[in-house]
């Protein structure tokens, strides 16, 4: 029961960090490989300023602040100095690696001593059940991380809620709009540019309170824990898509988060039935080749063959 209860706040953690990929990916059609040092970011700064004793609240927002800029900066090298989306993401996501060390001093900052949200929701759950452990189901878990997992939960709806809400209202509308069809945009005298660095700051703002949260969740905050974070976001969006079946906005912004969260069950069942953690990555990156390659494999099997010339 703890190993489910960590993989579905790990999973619930992620689905930020999907639901940014799902900005850059499906709203825009860029995959924005920022995010992998934009998560580390978001980390390194929620971590240091918990150290030196922040409070977390705002040490988790300074997280999200830190993915915003990492995000405008991404934009900016496309829409202002035309640089390629793909190699604007690897140029911002390099040189956040030694950002990163700079703002964390060393490669990795523990933060099991400090208080941080994790510790807020242990004592709020041994204030509520008044004991370390609780029965769940039959099974005796942890306060700590039931409390966490509600406390996440409750985070991630509102993170969807308002994601719902903005791209309905006139700014989040115009944004998706620029995303699917930036000819027709420009022809009507809108800045296209200008929502798309909006977008991509948005994008990382969610995946840098990702990284805030899950390194007070994980207890350290490490230079190296963004890597192949893409490639995770990625997965979760197209297990999402595949659930739904649809790309209409709530069942997209369900989808992700569902998508991570079965992904990381997928994961942890992996890893309980024996699976190397080394190889962890490249089992990801092939789920994704596969999720990829198959449907349009499949839709070309489908497709009639043409009967030859002259044939009766």
């Amino acid at each position: 029961m703890t190993l489910l209860l960590g993989a579905l706040t790990i999973g619930l953690i992620l689905s930020l960090l999907a639901l940014g990929i799902y900005i850059s990916y499906r709203v825009f059609d860029i995959a924005d490989i920022t995010v992998d040092g934009s998560i580390t970011f978001g980390a390194a700064i929620c971590a240091v300023l918990i150290v030196n004793r922040v409070n977390p609240l705002l040490a988790t927002l300074a997280g999200f602040a830190g993915g915003v800029v990492a995000g405008t900066v991404t934009g900016i090298l496309q829409a202002k100095f035309k640089i390629n989306p793909l190699l604007s993401g690897i140029l911002v996501m390099t040189g956040l690696y030694s950002v990163n060390l700079h703002v964390m001093g060393k490669s990795n900052i523990p933060l099991l001593s400090a208080e941080s949200l994790t510790t807020w929701a242990e004592r709020m759950g041994q204030s509520w059940f008044g004991n370390p452990e609780v029965n769940l189901g039959g099974w005796m878990v942890s306060t700590r991380d039931l409390v966490t997992l509600l406390a996440v939960l409750a985070m991630i709806v509102t993170a969807c809620l308002g994601l719902y809400w903005f791209f309905r209202t006139e700014l989040g509308t115009a944004m998706r709009a620029s995303g699917d069809n930036p000819q027709m945009i420009r022809a009507l005298g809108v800045n296209v540019e200008r929502y798309r660095i909006m977008g991509l700051a948005l994008s990382n703002g969610l995946v840098g309170i990702a990284g805030a949260l899950l390194a007070q969740y994980q207890g350290f905050a490490d230079a190296q824990m963004g890597i192949g974070m893409v490639v995770w976001g990625l997965a979760s969006v197209i297990i999402g898509e595949s659930l739904t079946g649809s790309r209409s906005l709530g069942l997209a912004i369900f989808g992700a988060v569902a998508g991570s969260i079965l992904f990381r069950l997928l994961v942890a069942i992996a890893l309980r039935w024996g699976l190397n953690p080394n190889d962890l990555k490249l089992v990801t990156a092939l789920f994704v080749f596969a999720a990829l390659v198959l449907p349009r494999l499949l839709q070309q099997r489908k497709r009639p063959v043409a009967a030859p010339l002259g044939s009766s």
